[in-house]
C-alpha cells in the first residue's frame, strides 16, 4: 500500500545543534501509530517539519503523493494534514461552534471545488461538536470548559480541517485516568471514520492501547520502528527510558 506520509532523510538543525537526523518515517492511509521519545527527543521539532512550522534542512516529506517541501503550514493543511496542540489555544472571545467555523472556511472552503453554504457548514460544526460530546456547548465560550473539554475542543478544531492525517500532539497531558481513557476512544472512533492519525504521547498506556505500530525518536534519531510490544521490549529504547 502506498504511504501517506513519506518523510525521507530529514534533518533539521538550529545554529550548531542538531535536532533531527536522516529521519525515515512513513505513515500508511488508515494506520494508526504512536510516536514516543524522552523529553528532548526532536518529536514535537519532526511534526513541526512536517507540518511546515519549521523547514528542514536535508531530506523530504512527501503527502499523498505530494512534495511538501517549500510548502507552508496553511497549504499543507489545505491538503489535508492537520494537527492538534497539547496546549490548547482556541479563539477566547468566540463560541465553540464559531472556533470550527474558522478552519471550514480556511481549510475546506479555500481547496477549491465543492464549498460548504452557510447552514452546511452550522450543520458540519455541529457534527464535531457531537462527535467530541460537546454539542450542547455549541454556543458557550472557551472559558466554560473543564480541562479535558479544552482538549476536545483541540481535537474538534484539527477535525474541522477535514484532515487525511491528524497529529494529535499530548492530547491527553494532565488528564485523569477516565479522561485518558474517553480521548483514547475518541482518536479511535476518529480513526474508524477513515482517518489516519499519529499520536504522541507519555502515557505508555494509552500508547499501547492506541497504536497499531509504534516509532521511537531518541536524541534526535529514530531508534525503533515496528510493533509496539515488540518495541518497547527493544534493548536500545529500553536504555533510552531507564538508563544502563
Amino acid at each position: 500500500m502506498t504511504a501517506l506520509l513519506h518523510v525521507e532523510g530529514l534533518g533539521k538543525r538550529f545554529g550548531g545543534f542538531t535536532a533531527l537526523t536522516d529521519i525515515e518515517l512513513e505513515v500508511r492511509p488508515g494506520e494508526r501509530l504512536g510516536l514516543i521519545g524522552p523529553n528532548g527527543s526532536g518529536k514535537s521539532t519532526l511534526v513541526n517539519c512536517i507540518c511546515g512550522t519549521l523547514r528542514n534542512e536535508t531530506g523530504s516529506v512527501a503527502f499523498g503523493g505530494e512534495a511538501m517541501n517549500g510548502l507552508t503550514a496553511h497549504e499543507r493543511t489545505r491538503r489535508g494534514l492537520a494537527r492538534s496542540f497539547q496546549l490548547p489555544r482556541p479563539f477566547a472571545s468566540l463560541t465553540l461552534a464559531e472556533n470550527l467555523r474558522i478552519p471550514i472556511l480556511y481549510a475546506v472552503n479555500a481547496r477549491g471545488g465543492h464549498h460548504l453554504s452557510g447552514p452546511a457548514i452550522e450543520e458540519r460544526c455541529r457534527e464535531l461538536l457531537g462527535h467530541v460530546g460537546l454539542a450542547d456547548k455549541a454556543h458557550r465560550r472557551p472559558r466554560d470548559l473543564t480541562q479535558i473539554e479544552m482538549r476536545k475542543l483541540e481535537l474538534a478544531r484539527a477535525m474541522a480541517a477535514d484532515p487525511k492525517l491528524l497529529i494529535a500532539d499530548e492530547s491527553m497531558a494532565g488528564l485523569s485516568h477516565g479522561e485518558v481513557d474517553e480521548i483514547i476512544a475518541l482518536l479511535i472512533r476518529l480513526n474508524g471514520q477513515g482517518v489516519t492519525v499519529i499520536m504522541i504521547e507519555h502515557i505508555m498506556r494509552a500508547v499501547m492501547e492506541f497504536s497499531q505500530r509504534l516509532a521511537v525518536l531518541v536524541a534526535g534519531r529514530k531508534i525503533a520502528d515496528g510493533d509496539p510490544k515488540v518495541v518497547v521490549r527493544d534493548p536500545e529504547v529500553v536504555r533510552a527510558y531507564l538508563g544502563e
